[in-house]
């Protein structure tokens, strides 16, 4: 899926730029990498606090505009959140192409988690570990998540851990490559 993002430079920056932004209804932010320099942007708050409610959003590839002007593909690197208010506090984006090696972390989507063995007749109850593992790809090859099929959970067979993962072609775990292969999920008080 592929998201489109209109925004605004901005020349003033620092901390009361920023406040008076997010006054305003503005999300300020930032798009750096490439071998363009780093700009300053602004977007509407709204918008965007919603389309980051969307899982999709932060590992998808997005089609960016600034002023009107196409600025390319970015990559959502990272966003400030106010501590108790909803409201989104910065945006960081990083401008990638399509042969662009990149790391990510990416989320896990757990199936099978109720009718394996282990839960449905031995009594156990799953317990993930991660949420999310950190992937090396292409940008374009980049998946929206990864899923952990929890089918085989079983007395004697208690555990999924990265390296039992089906991978996307071209798609890396970094755990892996840096030699940990963790859980990523257990059988837990399974009656025996």
């Amino acid at each position: 899926m592929t998201f489109e993002l209109n925004a605004t430079s901005r020349a003033q920056q620092g901390t009361g730029a920023s406040r008076r932004l997010r006054k305003a209804g503005q999300l300020p932010g930032i798009v750096y990498g490439g071998s363009a320099e780093p700009t300053a942007i602004s977007l509407d708050h709204n918008s965007m606090y919603y389309t980051l409610q969307n899982e999709k959003f932060h590992t998808a590839l997005i089609n960016l505009s600034i002023d009107g002007a196409a600025a390319g593909q970015v990559l959502v690197r990272a966003v400030q959140y106010h501590p108790f208010k909803q409201q989104v506090q910065h945006i960081d984006f990083q401008r990638v192409t399509a042969e662009s090696v990149i790391e990510l972390k990416v989320p896990l989507h757990f199936v099978n988690g109720d009718t394996c063995q282990g839960v449905k007749l031995q009594g156990g109850a799953i317990s993930n570990i991660l949420n999310e593992v950190q992937v090396r790809c292409v940008a374009s090859k980049l998946p929206e998540f990864i899923t952990v099929d929890q089918g085989n959970l079983a007395v004697g067979n208690l555990s999924v851990h990265l390296s039992d993962l089906v991978l996307p072609e071209g798609v890396q775990l970094v755990s892996l490559l840096r030699g940990a292969d963790l859980a990523v999920s257990m059988l837990n008080g399974a009656k025996g």
